[in-house]
């Protein structure tokens, strides 16, 4: 009732005609003014008011369900339920650490496409290569600092003794699949124009192939890649650098 009588007043404002829309109305007594017949309607309202808001549910305490697994009803938790980290593989950890390195290369090659060249197509690619991966070199360092797991060093060739608190695996300290070896770096960083284009092409292909053959390896591994944002991560990477490996085998076949 108080929903339709406020409904009925913001439609239907008050004017010479009220008594067209509100017969019932030219029957009260002649001194009554808008202003009471309107003042009225609102004390009305504010009665009703907290009536309603007395049959709204409480929303103040939080409610917890836990999805219950295919074909078992939902549980309903006590609201000082805490949610937990699932249990991790060490194949997970030894390959988040391993594509940061990864990462960190491919950035580095894009770094020199701006003073190396002047094709457009490849520095559109270059900087669509860079930003993604460095927003996925936060999100991996992020995951293992949650975990409280050690980041690697972003410069291999300083020993664990130069960096103290640093404990890594043997094989993040070595050359992921696909990375390029120090010789073909330094190729690419004396090349300039086409010669860049090409071997900035073919290596970044090489490097895009390695870190599928980590992917594969990762689902590979028993009881790894269960981590959710661990599968979705390795599964968006995978997708995205098989798609760019097409662009840039294109590109290679079109400077031929």
């Amino acid at each position: 009732m108080t929903t339709f009588l406020l409904a009925k007043m913001m439609i239907f404002p008050l004017t010479p005609n009220r008594s067209q829309l509100f017969p019932r109305e030219h029957t009260h007594r002649p001194g009554t003014t808008r202003a009471a017949v309107l003042c009225a309607s609102l004390a009305v309202a504010v009665l009703f008011l907290p009536a309603a808001r007395a049959q709204q549910p409480d929303s103040a305490k939080p409610v917890v369900v836990q999805p219950g697994p295919p074909g078992a009803p939902s549980k309903t938790l006590p609201s000082s339920t805490r949610g937990s980290l699932p249990p991790r593989s060490p194949a997970d950890v030894e390959f988040m650490q391993g594509m940061i390195m990864h990462h960190e290369q491919a950035v580095e090659m894009t770094a020199m496409i701006s003073s190396h060249t002047q094709n457009k197509d490849l520095r559109t690619l270059g900087a669509r290569i860079s930003s993604s991966q460095s927003d996925e070199i936060k999100f991996m360092k992020r995951w293992l600092a949650a975990r409280g797991e050690s980041v690697p060093n972003p410069m291999p060739e300083m020993s664990d003794k130069d960096m103290p608190g640093m404990d890594m695996p043997h094989q993040t300290m070595t050359l992921m699949p696909g990375m390029l070896t120090p010789e073909q770096m330094e190729a690419l960083r004396k090349a300039k124009g086409a010669d860049f284009d090409h071997l900035f092409l073919a290596g970044m292909i090489q490097h895009h192939n390695g870190a599928l053959t980590m992917v594969k390896d990762l689902f590979d591994t028993a009881g790894a890649g269960q981590d959710a944002e661990i599968f979705n991560f390795a599964t968006d990477a995978d997708n995205t650098q098989r798609a760019e490996i097409k662009i840039m085998q294109s590109m290679l076949d079109k400077k031929h």
